[in-house]
């Protein structure tokens, strides 16, 4: 029995409806382009810049102290993917470098100090630095986020994961801004990507998510790249590493996951992993897309840096293991502009920021961010793209009138509120009913809102609370994105 009590639950998988009975589908949403946040135009930073991760800390004031209400901590890697002489792909020197933002919107580079680069350490690295001639010093990855285990030290409150050399290690902080290592992860696998670790607190357990490989069902491949699953209980001792399964059977390579429990609805994971689509040959196409020149320029360091091109999906799990994934594209790359179209475009960075929104009077936005310009031998830029709260997908009808049916579950509270939007002509109607033959019936909803309160004309909601019941929807030209008795 589901026992949704008082949660929000999102429409982004099938866990509550009864399939066989349903005629509204499920469908993908897209973010939308807002403007480019910032330029990784100083001397430590160039077109590798990637792998951004971030989460809000409401304990921690800026470097500058000025937030009493908190600030959204980034992480990132620094550095240029092509040596300067355009022959070789170089990965010395990288550098984990750290910004800031309270809004979302405008983020900052603080100079902290710690690391010199040529000389001066008035920079935003902090760790790195100079260019190194140890190659097993430098990250490949790093993320970081903030341990909510109540058995946490408060010298260890801040952990990361990075790889370099021959391994996944950990790293410890205090206040997220000077760490010091920690050991090697007791975890295989490949970690040329960014791995994701964090503390479920309705679990009481670490979980991970880390890169892949495995043999592979394509004709000429050996393997393709995948996502699998950790999980401990005391971040010293992990388990074996799961390979995630999925609703459809199709074989996908998948490269970075940037994957989170989703801070609106906790119970569920939410992942937008790159998929890796790899051209074995030069072709017509590739003739005409954009960006010949440096695509024939990177062809000659390795084949696949001109042959592969990158994009992202959204996928969802209850368990962290078992996902259902929806297979067209939640971003695609932007019209050809002549710097994408890449191996690396649409790497989303793991995170999300609330957000205002530009238009007077409309509630808060989700904020993501795609780094740009990978390869080009000129400054990435972070964008940020928006989507509407829990708007990642959404249970859907058009212009017919389809319905739904929910499987059993319980709830408690004793009113409805829901994230939807309709046209003007459509419409949403719900009926809950039980086994008994007790029944409540909305009036017609339409509009267009986060947390709409859903009136009943017949029955009250309370009579209905803690017992087994079913919800039937009628809807038209809309959709429903979320629901929450309270």
């Amino acid at each position: 029995m589901i026992n949704l009590a008082n949660r929000r639950d999102c429409f982004f998988d099938d866990y509550l409806i009864d399939a066989k009975c349903t005629s509204a589908s499920l469908v993908l949403h897209h973010p939308q382009f807002r403007e480019t946040v910032f330029i990784h135009d100083a001397p430590w930073e160039g077109d590798g810049c990637d792998y951004h991760n971030f989460f809000f800390d409401p304990t921690w004031h800026g470097c500058d102290g000025s937030h009493p209400e908190g600030v959204y901590r980034m992480y990132y890697l620094g550095w240029s993917m092509i040596s300067g002489d355009g022959k070789k792909h170089t990965t010395k020197g990288i550098r984990v470098c750290y910004a800031e933002s309270a809004d979302g919107i405008v983020w900052t580079k603080p100079s902290l100090g710690i690391c010199t680069f040529n000389g001066c350490s008035d920079n935003n690295i902090i760790m790195g630095g100079e260019a190194q001639s140890d190659t097993t010093r430098n990250f490949d990855n790093f993320m970081v986020f903030k341990d909510g285990n109540p058995t946490c030290t408060e010298e260890r409150r801040y952990k990361a994961i990075g790889s370099f050399g021959d391994g996944l290690w950990c790293f410890f902080s205090g206040d997220g801004i000077h760490f010091t290592d920690g050991y090697k992860l007791a975890i295989e696998g490949y970690f040329d990507s960014l791995n994701v670790v964090f503390w479920d607190a309705l679990a009481n357990k670490y979980r991970g998510f880390i890169r892949g490989f495995h043999a592979s069902d394509i004709p000429g491949e050996n393997k393709v790249r995948d996502i699998r699953y950790v999980e401990s209980e005391d971040f010293i001792h992990w388990t074996s590493a799961t390979q995630l399964c999925y609703n459809d059977k199709e074989e996908i390579p998948l490269y970075t996951n940037c994957l989170s429990q989703y801070f609106r609805a906790p119970q569920l994971f939410v992942s937008f992993p790159s998929r890796y689509i790899e051209r074995k040959s030069w072709n017509d196409s590739f003739e005409e897309l954009c960006g010949k020149e440096k695509r024939l320029a990177r062809m000659k360091l390795h084949p696949r840096y001109g042959l592969a091109i990158t994009d992202c999906i959204f996928m969802t799990s209850r368990d962290g293991v078992n996902f259902q994934r929806f297979s067209d594209a939640f971003m695609r790359s932007e019209i050809e502009n002549g710097r994408n179209w890449v191996y690396g475009d649409c790497y989303p960075a793991r995170g999300f920021a609330v957000t205002k929104s530009p238009f007077k009077g409309a509630p808060d936005e989700l904020s993501m961010y795609i780094f740009t310009n990978h390869w080009m031998g000129i400054p990435s830029t972070l964008d940020r793209y928006t989507i509407r709260m829990d708007g990642f997908a959404s249970l859907h009808a058009g212009a017919k009138e389809e319905t739904a049916l929910t499987k059993f579950f319980t709830f408690a509270g004793n009113e409805l509120f829901i994230n939807f939007a309709t046209s003007a002509m459509g419409y949403i109607h719900f009926t809950i009913f039980d086994n008994d033959g007790n029944e409540c019936h909305s009036c017609e909803i339409f509009g267009n809102a986060l947390d709409r309160r859903v009136h009943f004309d017949e029955g009250t909601l309370s009579s209905l609370a803690g017992k087994p019941i079913r919800l039937r929807i009628r809807m038209r030209d809309a959709d429903l994105y979320s629901l929450q008795f309270r």
